[in-house]
Order: C-alpha cells, then sequence, then structure tokens
C-alpha cells in the first residue's frame, strides 16, 4: 500500500492522526497533516484505510 496526502486539501480536522498516529502526524503551525510513513507495514493498512474514509476533505488517496 502506497499512501498520498494532498496537503493542500486537508482542513486539519486530525481524524487520520487518531486512527493511525504511526503514518500521520500535523504540522504545528496550522495543523496540516504529514505524512511519517508513504508504505506503511501490513499491520497498519486496516488503520490507514480507516484514516482516508473518515477524512472530512478527502485528502489521503491509497493506490495497492
Amino acid at each position: 500500500m502506497k499512501v498520498v496526502v494532498d496537503q493542500s486539501r486537508c482542513v486539519g480536522a486530525g481524524q487520520c492522526v487518531l486512527v493511525a498516529p504511526e503514518v500521520f502526524d500535523q504540522r504545528e503551525e496550522d495543523g496540516i497533516v504529514l505524512l511519517l510513513e508513504e508504505n506503511p507495514p501490513a499491520q497498519l493498512h486496516d488503520r490507514v484505510r480507516e484514516a482516508a474514509r473518515i477524512c472530512p476533505a478527502l485528502a489521503i488517496e491509497l493506490a495497492g
């Protein structure tokens, strides 16, 4: 699985960080998503899919 985030779409809700903190973080100054792990290990795939699903701005895309 490859994770791609679109920082220009992110609204800083932080739901992704709550669901998968090993993969996502937020910039201190404005809360915009930071991708920590572009290719997360298999044991995190379900949580990453959940983060993408609940993102209010649809700023997370998954491939593979």
